[in-house]
């Protein structure tokens, strides 16, 4: 029972709606909504919505009313809920009001069904919910293209016609973040394609368009691509004058989803989570690391390592082409990178990432917490063999395994970060020996280290 006390049927409700529905709704809540989110969730939506004729300014409506007009129990009502949350058809705010829990529902409006279609992530689900054939005769019935043969658009702009005095600051501040839900525009750091697209001296603002940025986020999240995978997508689906051809991208997405998943079918599914999932915030220094690791991208990585600075050009077209070519997760990425500078003295190699890169491609690591621990094994093994310690930090009871630039992330620093770890303090005048032995041709002891 993982909803158990989430919502209590004593628990209070109220229902408020600030936007107009579109003179259509309902049928985009049976047609288009419902197969997605299903039948008590678009119950819920209704019932919720005509509760406001009813409903008292002075004590609010239970929870157990609820249940007894769509004749299911608690936790199926609390499920319907989290539906329409996700899908962006409801927002739900709680408070506390003299020792009683108080929830307040803001309905949301469903897209108009000519609307539902134009939204890249819905249409796509809703194609792999109901079939092909039914979903093009839902699509033909209910949108309607503009003809592409009226001309050209000669309309003339609002400054063209009219003046009017120059807006306040508080009249053209920014809304506060979240003040709207974002339904399915998930939102992504395209900093790694921009670079990428910049080399490929392709232009950037021609491919990255509002709308083609909307439909790759939500691409990115449908399909749960990686960074390499959507920059394939992409180039796949340029034309030669370097417009995105977006139906040719959500082919490329679909392929790429089915060759790594096979025949698993695309739906709307519930998470499970385990309890031991919910337990959100880490609880040791190396579970930070790997929370960190798991969700910032390489170039920020690079720039952490940097004390600030910007990654250079050439570190990140190495990160890239590895990522690609060995299929490397972004998290993988981002230990084996920092694996990589830890083990030589802060220098990145494209040869000795290509090397530990196919490696751990080779034993299929999909995340930050096993690329670490494959990390640590192979040290493990390679001090058992070689009887000697290595300077690098993944190292199984280790008390500080967090390294320093980790530690500092948050502050602004003028200086360069070294790194340390709890056993070894890099030694400078070490790898100058060191450097200098290789340049008159004698191997430095630390280059035989494992590679991987």
């Amino acid at each position: 029972m993982k909803y158990l006390g989430k919502v209590l049927p004593v628990d209070g409700y109220y229902v408020i709606l600030q936007e107009y529905l579109p003179i259509d709704y309902t049928k985009s809540l049976a047609h288009l909504y419902q197969p997605l989110i299903g039948v008590h969730a678009v119950t819920l939506y209704q019932t919720l919505l005509h509760e406001m004729e009813l409903q008292s300014d002075s004590s609010p409506q239970t929870h157990h009313t609820l249940m007894n007009y769509l004749n299911i129990p608690l936790d199926e009502v609390y499920k319907a809920r989290l539906k329409l949350e996700g899908i962006g058809l409801l927002n739900t705010f709680k408070k506390q009001v003299e020792n009683a829990t108080v929830f307040t529902y803001e309905i949301l409006s469903p897209f108009a069904p000519s609307d539902f279609f134009k939204d890249a992530m819905l249409s796509q689900l809703l194609m792999h919910q109901i079939g092909n054939s039914k979903f093009h005769a839902l699509k033909n019935h209910y949108y309607k293209e503009a003809p592409s043969d009226l001309g050209e658009n000669i309309t003339i702009a609002f400054d063209e016609v009219f003046q009017t005095f120059t807006p306040s600051i508080e009249a053209v501040k920014p809304k506060e973040e979240n003040s709207k839900p974002t339904r399915t525009e998930p939102s992504i750091d395209f900093s790694w394609m921009v670079q990428m697209l910049k080399q490929r001296l392709i232009p950037v603002g021609k491919v990255l368009t509002q709308e083609n940025r909307k439909l790759i986020s939500q691409m990115v999240l449908l399909y749960g691509l990686d960074s390499y995978e959507v920059e394939k997508s992409v180039l796949w689906a340029l034309t030669e004058e370097n417009v995105l051809d977006t139906e040719e991208f959500k082919t490329a997405c679909h392929d790429l989803f089915k060759s790594k998943h096979y025949d698993t079918p695309i739906a709307l599914t519930e998470k499970s989570i385990s309890p031991k999932q919910q337990v959100t915030e880490p609880q040791t220094k190396e579970e930070m690391l790997i929370q960190e690791l798991e969700t910032i991208s390489p170039k920020q990585l690079l720039e952490d390592l940097s004390g600030g600075n910007q990654a250079s050009e050439q570190d990140l077209r190495a990160i890239r082409e590895v990522m690609i070519s060995q299929g490397l997760p972004a998290p993988v990425m981002n230990v084996l990178v920092h694996y990589v500078l830890l083990q030589s003295n802060m220098k990145l190699s494209k040869a000795y990432l290509e090397k530990i890169a196919s490696h751990w491609s080779r034993a299929n690591i999909k995340s930050a917490k096993e690329a670490m621990e494959f990390a640590k094994s192979e040290q493990n093994k390679f001090q058992k063999g070689a009887k000697q310690k290595t300077s690098y930090n993944y190292k199984p009871l280790s008390k500080e395994i967090i390294p320093e630039w980790f530690k500092d992330r948050n502050k602004t620093k003028q200086q360069p970060k070294v790194i340390q770890n709890s056993q070894t303090v890099i030694d400078l005048e070490k790898e100058k020996a060191e450097l200098q032995a290789l340049l008159s041709g004698k191997a430095a002891p630390h280059q035989n280290r494992s590679q991987g």
